[in-house]
């Protein structure tokens, strides 16, 4: 048996075009009975009818199913209903010729000729089924005026050859689309090839992100939080301004890994903005404070410029804001030898403004229209004396444009460069209510809460120590899933943090155990504290039931905040079980 490939889409080309063809019976019979009124065409109308239909049932198993193994009967078939009903079709041909005179004679060749081209083009995906309808209408052209330059009109003759001519000519037009076709069936499959490699290749990114995301928030995690928690012993002034530095440091470091998880984002179109509230001076003077010591050393003064009229605090979002200040002060220092940077700022209505002007090369007006291009600098020099991909302006400028603002350049070449940023904000608030410091703010309602802690690193377990057990939090620790989904199967708990990769039973695993049991701690809280920072791990959290996600780096107020809602949520369901 053989695939039937061709014959699949010579019927589902058929199929399509049943009514086209009745519709041109129908216009045939009548030409045929306006030239030669008799029975005739009307008896070949419902013939061919008939025979269409016959057409449509024999090639319908095709039509249901492409890829049906073709057997030799059904093949012959094919054919045979193929052959009979173009023979028919085109009967039309041989009545006009003999009972239409002269005018009859040339539609009759023209109708020839018409439905050799139709099947031509159509029908040569499957060589026998093109051959099986070529014939009849081939006979039809070359038989009639043959016949009548045998029987006493030798000027039919020029009409055979004529039918020569047309034939060569409709043989190398259906040769060259069927080139044609073939070509675009290859450039087709390549390019479903090209897109599987494609995908395979994203899916492959994705991962190696998401590897990398999770190893480094790991040791960051380490870092940021000894820092923290050094940040509140006692310190000398000098020691203050270097843990303000590693804790600064720290924050541009996490912004720039958010910013590799989220270049796949900006090139998808699904990035996603939050608003927050942001303390404006102190960001943009921790800002300045880490490229100061960079610019000094090159000979170069940093100074912050604030208009009296700025805002305090402001609504935005901050990781946005400081990945472009932070890859506009980059450029400055990178690119000014001497002289002077400033960052200037201010507001203009409900715009806040931000300036970013620096002494440095500059750049030409070709430059100036580059610049904001994927992976251009000013010119091919660049990249060697400076380094770098080119891709940060371009970044900086489509999340500008995503927070409703925009970022433009005015530059003159050798005399430096400022770059003007301009995005909304909506609302100025007080700053009053963050200013406790975490143990403050809990104001003793976290203590003897009991919380099981699901982490199988050693260095991650003393930092939530380090963090929880100064607020009164009485802490069981564990160092897997499921030591945890033993733990909590037989001891109730206040709160559980669980991690998401350990070893023996992962976090997520654990979580779905716990909500689909019946032990004591079935609808207690859940919180994820994972180094898992990417979307699907996100989702994947609440699909086990835990809706309350955490990342590492673990930020002190936010997992005090996350406690303390837990305490409160607690506290409403005992009253309503009271009150029941």
């Amino acid at each position: 048996m053989q695939p039937a490939t061709g014959f699949a889409l010579v019927a589902q080309v058929r199929a399509k075009e049943l009514r086209t063809r009745i519709g041109l019976g129908v216009f045939l019979a009548i030409v045929s009975y306006a030239v030669a009124p008799s029975i005739w065409p009307i008896a070949w109308f419902v013939a061919m009818t008939g025979t269409q239909l016959l057409d449509w049932a024999v090639f319908r198993p095709l039509r249901l199913n492409p890829e049906m193994p073709l057997t030799l009967g059904y093949r012959c078939l094919c054919l045979a209903t193929s052959f009979v009903i173009t023979l028919l079709y085109s009967a039309t041909a041989a009545y006009l010729w003999f009972a239409g005179g002269v005018a009859g004679q040339l539609f009759a060749m023209l109708q020839v000729c018409g439905g050799l081209l139709h099947v031509s083009l159509h029908m040569h995906h499957a060589r026998p089924l093109l051959l099986a309808t070529v014939i009849p209408h081939a006979s039809y052209l070359f038989g009639l005026p043959l016949y009548a330059a045998l029987t006493g009109q030798p000027s039919m003759y020029i009409m055979v050859v004529g039918g020569l001519l047309y034939c060569a000519h409709l043989a190398t037009a259906v040769k060259q689309t069927s080139a044609t076709n073939a070509l675009l069936r290859a450039a087709h499959d390549k390019a479903e090839a090209e897109r599987e490699r494609a995908e395979r290749a994203s899916a492959a990114k994705s991962d190696f992100l998401a590897t990398v995301s999770h190893e480094i928030r790991t040791p960051l995690n380490a870092v940021m939080s000894g820092a923290e928690l050094l940040k509140r012993t006692e310190l000398t002034p000098q020691q203050g301004e270097h843990v303000g530095m590693l804790l600064d440091a720290g924050e541009v470091l996490m912004g720039l890994l958010n910013d590799v998880l989220d270049i796949s984002k900006i090139e998808a179109g699904k990035m996603t903005l939050e608003a927050a509230d942001l303390d404006l001076p102190p960001k943009l003077a921790s800002l300045a404070r880490l490229w100061e010591p960079r610019a000094r050393e090159k000979g170069v003064t940093l100074r912050v410029n604030l208009d009296e009229g700025l805002p305090e605090r402001v609504r935005t979002d901050p990781l946005r804001l400081q990945q472009i200040l932070f890859n506009l002060l980059s450029n400055a220092v990178k690119f000014t030898d001497e002289g002077t940077i400033l960052l200037n700022a201010g507001r203009d209505g409900p715009v806040l403004w931000f300036e970013v002007a620096d002494t440095g090369c500059g750049m030409d007006g070709a430059a100036i229209a580059r610049v904001f291009s994927g992976f251009e600098q000013a010119d091919a020099g660049t990249t060697r004396r400076y380094g770098g991909t080119g891709l940060g302006l371009t970044i900086a400028r489509r999340l500008a444009e995503l927070m409703g603002g925009g970022l433009t350049v005015e530059s003159t070449h050798g005399r430096g460069s400022t770059f003007r940023l301009e995005i909304p904000y909506f609302e100025a608030l007080s700053a009053a209510d963050d200013a406790a410091l975490p143990a403050e703010a809990a104001g003793g309602e976290l203590k003897a809460m009991k919380v099981l802690v699901a982490e199988d690193h050693a260095v991650n377990r003393k930092i939530v120590a380090l963090f929880l057990e100064p607020l009164g939090c009485r802490l069981t620790m564990v160092e897997n899933g499921k030591e945890a989904l033993d733990i909590a199967s037989a001891e109730e708990f206040d709160v559980i943090l669980m991690d998401m990769q350990m070893p023996v039973m992962d976090g997520l695993e654990a979580a779905r155990a716990i909500r689909q049991g019946s032990g004591p701690n079935a609808g207690a809280a859940i919180i994820a504290l994972t180094a898992n920072a990417l979307d699907h791990h996100r989702a994947a959290w609440a699909e086990a039931g835990v809706e309350t996600f955490l990342t590492k780096p673990v930020d002190p107020r936010a997992l005090t905040a996350a406690l303390l809602a837990a305490a409160s949520r607690a506290v409403e369901a005992d009253a309503a079980i009271r009150a029941a």
